[in-house]
C-alpha cells in the first residue's frame, strides 16, 4: 500500500508516534518511538533486546499513530507489519533521528554499547483523521 503524501510528510518531520505490538498473552504493548521512512515504508529505531523487539519478532503485525506536532488532533493510524529488522545502519539512523527529533546529536542514553536497529514496516491499512 502506497503511503499518502500527507503521512511522508509527517513521517519525515519530527512527529508524535506510538508503536502498538503484542505482548505473548495477546495483551497490548504500547511504546512511544521516533519515526521515519523510506519513501515506502515507515521506519522505526530501537535496540536489540527490547520487549517491543521480542514482539514484533514474534509477531509481525503491528499498529501505530504518527500525529501532526502543530495538531495532535490530526494524526493518521498505520496497521501493518514488520518486514525487516536490522541492525545495518542503525547507528547512523538513530543520529539523524536525534537531529530531527532534538536538533543534535543523539545521547546514547542507554549507553554506545547498544545494537540500534532499523525496523521496516509495510501498510496494510491506514486511516487519516482530523
Amino acid at each position: 500500500m502506497d503511503l499518502p503524501d500527507d503521512l511522508l510528510a509527517l513521517l519525515r518531520g519530527a512527529s508524535p508516534c506510538n508503536l502498538a505490538t503484542t505482548m505473548p498473552d495477546g495483551s497490548p504493548q504500547l511504546t512511544q518511538v521516533w519515526v521515519d521512512t523510506d519513501g515506502t515504508h515507515v521506519v522505526v529505531n530501537t535496540v536489540e533486546g527490547f520487549q517491543k523487539v521480542r514482539n514484533m519478532q514474534r509477531d509481525p503485525r503491528v499498529a501505530l499513530t504518527v500525529a501532526d506536532p502543530a495538531n495532535p488532533s490530526r494524526y493518521f493510524a498505520v496497521r501493518g507489519r514488520v518486514v525487516s529488522v536490522s541492525p545495518d545502519g542503525g547507528a547512523e539512523h538513530i543520529e539523524a533521528l536525534a537531529r530531527r527529533y532534538l536538533g543534535g546529536p543523539y545521547p546514547w542514553y542507554g549507553g554506545r554499547d547498544q545494537v540500534r536497529l532499523v525496523v521496516t514496516i509495510e501498510a496494510d491499512r491506514i486511516h487519516a483523521m482530523g
